[in-house]
């Protein structure tokens, strides 16, 4: 589906949008693909790491920040496929700074949307969080609005026209702001001593690959208003500080606020509409425009009343050597 198109990732020079990149020409062969972002130094540095490893000639960079409207309107000109990966995701910073979150989190969603829907693009998936998830922080409201208005925005779409979805995971194991790379950092610098908020919490295990993934699957097969999430195991976070350092001490540091103990995916109040299939879950949404025969993808189950899926309740776990082997391939 998505040889031949043009696809552009908004928010492109973060870790999803350089192993999106990457992935989508192993994988396909699209016609061009815009990387949409407002740090010019980034772009550069990414135009220098793909030299060699995608067909360059095919990409194509923006400068421009999904505040801007208008910007969006030219970027969008053209394009098949959206992956709205554009966010402010940093927990203090979005406390600190409420309207610059909102900005950006909410009117940028926004701004987005009507982009897409003026311009004629197919489809768009936007990222999510499990803080957006019963949030109990600004990044997490944020997020919520964020996914009600993409899976909304279905409504007025038209017969044929653009197709909103939502990818819904925690944060990627290594990436930017994980625990991994402050955990190696201290380990690098010669520490024996790991700091844990608290020694109760759990959390997913996802690889950017996986999270790549999920979106290829929303982009091909979303009809409209789904939020797609995957089926992956679970962590005690004392387990991962073992698997970096074996004979480390603990020192719990305490919760952070706006941090909770265990992720959470879907709530048991999402579970009416929650449908399991062989590798993932998909909340459909409760609309009047909103039906079944029309949206419904086939094979997914019913899920059991008061189900709920989250880092704690898991069937899928992993120990201290499966995480060890883990980051092996981060």
């Amino acid at each position: 589906m998505l040889n031949d198109s043009v696809i552009l990732v908004t928010g492109g020079t973060g870790s999803f949008g350089k192993k999106f990149l990457e992935m989508v020409f192993e994988k396909y062969n699209p016609a061009k693909v815009i990387i949409y972002s407002r740090d010019e130094f980034k772009q550069s540095v990414m135009k220098t790491d793909f030299a060699d490893k995608v067909d360059m000639s095919k990409v194509r960079f923006f400068i421009g920040d999904v505040r801007d409207k208008e910007r969006l309107y030219r970027a969008f000109n053209g394009v098949d496929y959206v992956v709205h990966a554009a966010a402010m995701k940093q927990v203090p910073t979005c406390e600190y700074n409420p309207m610059e979150a909102i900005k950006t989190n909410i009117h940028g969603a926004q701004n987005v949307i009507d982009a897409a829907l003026d311009r004629g693009v197919k489809k768009v998936v936007a990222l999510s969080t499990d803080k957006a998830v019963n949030p109990i922080n600004l990044y997490g409201g944020t997020k919520l609005v964020s996914d009600k208005l993409f899976t909304a925005a279905n409504a007025y779409s038209g017969v044929q026209g653009t197709t909103f979805s939502v990818v819904r995971y925690g944060n990627v194991a290594g990436s930017r702001g994980s625990v991994i790379p402050i955990f190696q950092k201290i380990i690098e610098n010669g520490g024996t001593e790991l700091p844990i908020t608290d020694s109760r919490m759990t959390r997913f295990w996802i690889t950017l690959e996986q999270g790549v993934e999920l979106v290829f699957k929303a982009l091909e097969e979303s009809k409209g208003g789904e939020t797609y999430i995957s089926k992956i195991p679970s962590f005690h976070i004392n387990d991962l500080a073992y698997a970096m350092l074996p004979d480390c001490k603990i020192k719990e540091i305490g919760i952070r606020e706006g941090e909770k103990l265990h992720e959470v995916m879907v709530t048991k109040d999402d579970c009416r509409s929650t449908y399991e299939y062989d590798k993932h879950y998909i909340i459909y949404p409760n609309y009047e425009w909103w039906s079944k025969s029309k949206y419904f993808t086939p094979g997914g189950k019913l899920v059991e009343d008061e189900f709920e899926y989250n880092s704690g309740n898991n069937v899928e776990w992993l120990g201290v050597e499966d995480i060890r082997e883990a980051l092996k391939h981060i």
